[in-house]
């Protein structure tokens, strides 16, 4: 039975046997940073820090000192800011501090939330028809919670009515005053006199009901 040549060429790295080598667990002060960029325990670099927090007297202390304290309390050293000259640290629990931090920016993103704006748009010459069919619109998106910017386009030699222009518009805020804050009174720029509303919180606008008894006063 003929024999196949032997191969001679270069052999293929072999695997190496037994189980993968595991990753050490985590500790506080050990590996790198956490995602939000805090320092915490041994990796604080610091000589001295400055301490504050409900859980120590507020003062700069040796770097060796502030983590016997943190210690002591069985929490962490956290460095809330570096850039100070020494540095800020506040002790508590990590995962506590790190919660507070996600519901913080979690408020943060809800506030800055994109507001809605819709425009309504009028001519200097509009008739009452045509405003109160605006003017309903308007209260429905103040209702829903929406800005609303109003404006007066000029056409060509309509420009002429810019006084017209700046009374409509007023006159348009003032028949939304229970819905909508003024918080721009008309501006003309270019060929647009424009007013910005922004919508009150519910009860916001209800006026004070007076009485027969007060006004018996």
């Amino acid at each position: 039975m003929e024999k196949k040549p032997h191969w001679t060429g270069p052999r293929r790295p072999s695997t190496p046997s037994g189980p993968r080598p595991q990753q050490g667990d985590r500790r506080h002060g050990a590996g790198k940073k956490d995602k939000d960029d805090h320092a915490i325990n041994d990796q604080i670099r610091a000589a001295q820090v400055r301490l504050v927090g409900d859980n120590v007297e507020s003062g700069i202390y040796p770097i060796a000192e502030a983590l016997r304290i943190a210690g002591q309390q069985e929490l962490d050293l956290i460095e809330i800011a570096p850039q100070a000259d020494p540095p800020v640290c506040k002790i508590m629990d990590y995962q506590k501090f790190l919660f507070q931090q996600r519901k913080r920016q979690k408020e943060q993103k809800a506030k800055a939330a994109k507001v809605v704006v819709k425009e309504i748009r009028f001519g200097p010459q509009t008739d009452d028809h045509d405003y109160n069919f605006k003017l309903k619109h308007a209260q429905g998106f103040l209702q829903e919670g929406a800005k609303v910017k109003a404006y007066v386009f000029f056409k060509g030699r309509s420009i002429l009515f810019k006084e017209q222009g700046e009374v409509l518009l007023l006159r348009f805020a003032n028949d939304l005053e229970d819905l909508g804050r003024l918080d721009q009174m008309p501006v003309l720029e270019g060929k647009r006199m424009t007013i910005i509303l922004s919508p009150k919180k519910p009860g916001s606008g209800k006026k004070k009901e007076v009485s027969d008894d007060d006004n018996k006063q």
